[in-house]
């Protein structure tokens, strides 16, 4: 079948919120083909820890390229140890310039609890404003969601659920079933 007759995968949302000394990534499960519902469970997010240095990282995106770039993305941290600013745009440098890598369709956000990037095939590596990221294709309803209460006494694990349950009442490829996991800031 041609590529303009299958129809598109979509799926995920990803966010990341860095409130106080806590920063949480949540992703949602669903996967979908065209209108319908694949699976409602895939887990987008994942704790990573190269030589004992935790980071945490949530993908949107084709789960096969995304974990070829999870798996670059380790290699390069355990380069660098502890340097995730350092690894991330390693990666997006092989990412934007590598033949094989530039086919690749996936997006990363990930932290270590004191820095948190978004990672895209555009060779950026992007430090969010305001504490939020968010990826995927409810990701900008997550990110308004996110953004608006931030202000409140909430913690970064309530924003994240918070603004997930809120894209997946309006993203027809966000569901609620969440993965989440959360990382204190380094000393």
């Amino acid at each position: 079948m041609a590529d303009d007759q299958f129809p598109g995968w979509h799926g995920t949302t990803i966010i990341g919120v860095k409130k106080n000394d806590e920063v949480v990534i949540a992703g949602d499960g669903q996967v979908s083909l065209g209108q319908t519902v694949i699976k409602g469970s895939a887990r987008k997010v994942r704790r990573l820890s190269p030589g004992g240095f935790d980071v945490v990282a949530g993908f949107a995106g084709s789960t096969a390229d995304a974990f070829t770039l999870l798996e670059r993305l380790e290699t390069k941290l355990e380069a660098t140890p502890g340097q995730l600013a350092r690894a991330s745009v390693e990666l997006a440098k092989d990412w934007r310039t590598d033949k094989y890598l530039q086919k690749l369709e996936a997006m990363l956000i990930v932290t270590d609890g004191t820095d948190m990037f978004v990672i895209t095939g555009a060779g950026d590596v992007l430090e969010p404003e305001h504490d939020v990221a968010a990826i995927g294709s409810g990701g900008n309803f997550a990110l308004a969601a996110a953004r608006g209460m931030m202000d409140s006494d909430r913690s970064a694990e309530t924003v994240a659920r918070d603004a997930m349950a809120i894209a997946a009442d309006i993203c027809v490829y966000t569901n609620g079933r969440l993965t989440v996991e959360s990382i204190s800031q380094k000393a």
